[in-house]
């Protein structure tokens, strides 16, 4: 099994968030919230703030949280993730699109929280779920969201909520 630990930041400016358009291996796209995966050995918040600065141009110094946190096991696929979300209590620079050194992040944009759910259709339950509940409740309180993504097959998994 491989494990994956990542970052997530919920970025807001005027009562509108932050997303990312990722395009994924064979030209899907999805959005999301700015993050990725932290490297070994380095410090979850120093990690996150990287990839948030590579993705869009943003200078993130403060973060408050986390806010929620998420685990998902994929047996079939040979992976665990566990992702901690951190909001962004100071931002500094303008936002960028096309700076991504993986070349992942394709657009980017603030939205009305109410556009969200279609923004995010696309996006996996384990993406999608805990910051639309974030969002509707604004709880201060960490909160952890379990999954269980069944098959070995990307095109028909299974996605369980625990």
């Amino acid at each position: 099994m491989r494990d994956w630990l990542v970052g997530g930041a919920v970025i807001e400016s005027e009562d509108r968030i932050l997303l990312v358009c990722n395009r994924r291996h064979g030209g899907a796209s999805d959005w999301s919230p700015p993050g990725g995966v932290i490297d070994p050995g380095e410090d979850l918040v120093d990690g996150l703030a990287r990839e948030v600065l590579e993705e869009t141009g943003l200078l993130v110094p403060e973060w408050e949280g986390p806010l929620y946190e998420i685990e998902a096991e994929a047996t079939g696929l040979g992976w665990r993730l566990r992702v901690e979300v951190h909001k962004a209590t100071t931002v500094l620079g303008s936002l960028a699109v096309g700076v991504d050194p993986d070349g992942i992040v394709v657009d980017a944009g603030y939205f009305d929280v109410a556009t969200c759910p279609d923004r995010l259709a696309e996006s996996h339950p384990w993406v999608r779920e805990p910051l639309m509940e974030w969002l509707a409740v604004r709880w201060h309180r960490p909160r952890t969201f379990r999954y269980v993504v069944e098959g070995s097959n990307l095109s028909d998994l299974v996605v369980r909520r625990r």
